[in-house]
Formats: C-alpha cells, sequence, structure tokens
C-alpha cells in the first residue's frame, strides 16, 4: 500500500471539503471518502493484509486520515450553516472593539544567538559565518584527526555524495564550527578574536542529541595568550548569559585540536552549586576548550614560535538547557507552542 497515495488522497479530500459550497456537496464528500464503502475506508480494510512495522505505519496514516477529513467536514458544516443564516437574525454592533490577533515572537534558538553575539562583541569578538557543507581537511585534516578517528566514520558524519576535492577531500556537512579556526586564520591573522555561530550536523539523536544543531566557537590568537585568558573568557560569558553568580571550571581532557584540552563545566542552575539531585555534585558539563595546538596554527598559517591561542566550543541548545532547566532538545525543535509560549 502506497504512503504517497494515502497522503494525496487525504490531502485532495480536505481540498474539496474546504471548496463546497452546500452541505449536499459535503455529505457526497463524506461518502466518497470515509462512508461504508468510501476510498479510505476501503484501504483500512485491506490492513490485515498487510505485515509487520509496513502495516503499523500505514495504519496510523490511514486513522490520521479519517480523522483530519472528518474535523474538516466538521469545520465546513460550521461555516456553511453560519453563512446561510438570515441576516436579520444576526446581531451586530459595529462599535464593539474587535479581536487583536495573537502576536508571535522570536525563536529561544534565534534570541540566544543574539545574546551570546552580543556578550561577546563587549569584549572584542567578530561575528563570522562559514560554509555548512565544508571539506574534510578544515573539518577534520587540518584539526589533526587522522584517517582512522572515530569522528570520520560514515555513523557519525553526513558525507556528500559525490562532491569532493583533490586539494581538500571529501566533502561533509560540517559536523562543528571548529572548522571556522583553520578558514579565519587563513582569512585574518593575528590578532584573531573570533565567534562563530552556526548550525551543526551529526548522526545522532534522542532527548540531548539531534542530528541538526547549533554551536558557537570562540577563537583567540595573539602573543602571550594563556590558560588565564581562556579562564577569564569562560567565567565572563558564564555571568553574562546564566546570572551574576555562575561559574566555570575546566578538568583536563583530550580534543585533538587543542593541547592542552579541558572540558568545560558551569555552576548548576538548580542549586547554585551547592549539589542537588539534577547536577549530583554542583556542577554541569557546558562544553570544550583547550588552547590551540600548534599543528592547527601551522595549517592556519600562523607562526606558533611566535603566537598562542584558545578556543572554546559549546552546544548553543545546551547552553539553553542549562538557562532554563529544558530536560528535552527535542522540544526545541518541534513547533509546539505550548512550550514556546513559555519564553
Amino acid at each position: 500500500m502506497d504512503i504517497n497515495r494515502i497522503q494525496n488522497l487525504k490531502n485532495q479530500a480536505i481540498s474539496n471539503i474546504l471548496e463546497a459550497k452546500s452541505e449536499e456537496e459535503l455529505e457526497h464528500l463524506r461518502v466518497h471518502y470515509i462512508g461504508r464503502k468510501g476510498e479510505i475506508t476501503e484501504l483500512i480494510k485491506k490492513l490485515p493484509s498487510l505485515e509487520g512495522e509496513n502495516r503499523k505505519e500505514i495504519g496510523i496514516l490511514l486513522n490520521d486520515a479519517k480523522r483530519a477529513i472528518g474535523e474538516t467536514l466538521q469545520q465546513a458544516q460550521g461555516k456553511l450553516q453560519i453563512t446561510q443564516e438570515p441576516l436579520d437574525k444576526e446581531w451586530l454592533d459595529i462599535t464593539t472593539p474587535g479581536k487583536k490577533p495573537s502576536h508571535g515572537h522570536l525563536h529561544l534558538i534565534t534570541d540566544a544567538i543574539r545574546e551570546i553575539s552580543e556578550i561577546f562583541e563587549k569584549i572584542g569578538f567578530t561575528r563570522v559565518a562559514y560554509p555548512e557543507v565544508e571539506w574534510d581537511w578544515y573539518a577534520f585534516e587540518g584539526l589533526n584527526m587522522p584517517k582512522n578517528h572515530p569522528a570520520r566514520d560514515e555513523w557519525e558524519t553526513f558525507f556528500i555524495q559525490g562532491l569532493s576535492s583533490k586539494k581538500y577531500g571529501e566533502a561533509v556537512l560540517t559536523p562543528h564550527t571548529s572548522s571556522g579556526q583553520l578558514r579565519e586564520m587563513e582569512k585574518t591573522k593575528p590578532p584573531i578574536r573570533m565567534l562563530n555561530i552556526a548550525k551543526c550536523y551529526r548522526r545522532q539523536a534522542g532527548v540531548s542529541h539531534a542530528p541538526m544543531f547549533y554551536q558557537f566557537e570562540t577563537l583567540v590568537v595573539d602573543r602571550g595568550i594563556n590558560i588565564a585568558h581562556l579562564k577569564g573568557t569562560l567565567d565572563y560569558f558564564a555571568r553574562q548569559y546564566f546570572g551574576p553568580n555562575r561559574k566555570t571550571r575546566i578538568r583536563p581532557f583530550h580534543f585533538q585540536f587543542t593541547e592542552p584540552s579541558f572540558e568545560v563545566d558551569v555552576t548548576c542552575i538548580v542549586c547554585g552549586g551547592k549539589g542537588c539531585r539534577v547536577c549530583k555534585q554542583g556542577w554541569l558539563e557546558l562544553g570544550g576548550a583547550g588552547m590551540v595546538h600548534p599543528q592547527v596554527l601551522k595549517n592556519g598559517e600562523i607562526d606558533p614560535e611566535k603566537y598562542t591561542g584558545f578556543a572554546s566550543g559549546f552546544g548553543l541548545e545546551r547552553v539553553l538547557m542549562m538557562k532554563y532547566g529544558i530536560d528535552d532538545i527535542r522540544l526545541l525543535f518541534s513547533g509546539d507552542l505550548r512550550f514556546l509560549k513559555q519564553f
């Protein structure tokens, strides 16, 4: 049974119902689509002959189509009854104030992008943008990730079929904003203060991961840059974005493109860092950071003997979840007004 046929049948039925001019026409359409021998009804009768997951999926689609057609019929009948009532029975007071249309607002993610941009712009960072479809060199090779690195596996990364470069390798949907580090170093010589906020893509899905998500990346390169500058920048961001009492800490970790590398934690929003059932020890993971690896500086055409730098990368949705206590990343992409109207 063809899924497209069911969708087209539902769309056709709804379109015909909306164009109907009389109750007789609506009744005819009801019988034709969801009556005892209607098209949708006949398809439902064939469900027992299907097998496995296909039957379940088809069944859901058919029930959804029947429900949608029935609801559209009811709405159309109500509108017809209103328009057919004699005008002398209607009450109208032209001085009565009209109903104001509801006002929307910017999405949480858009608000976060603007707020984070303003926070870093105040301390001299420049917002940049780089391609979402990126070459292997910028996404992996130039960032010290060898050919056998797990992140380059096809189960982790979206590769673009039929698009490659002799110089830069295969094309991918950029898996992280770190690819912007090399492009920024090639384009701009030190001093560099870069903020890159962009969509990223990974083959992951769940309550804390999505196939498409946003990251924001900072990169600072200059003479004499050290870990104290990194920690100070992280604390500044945490206090500006999460509140004046929030602090960050860094823990040793390993990333291919920074040395030394750290994971960054922020004090828990619930207990303020005292320890509770949400955080256990008072801290929640924010993202990754570290001092830019000398080889990455070389790959970006910068002399590591003269310059040092730090970089940090955080999931934008993740910091949003920590700010508001959201426990499922999928809510941010659902378009559910019951959720969005809270913000």
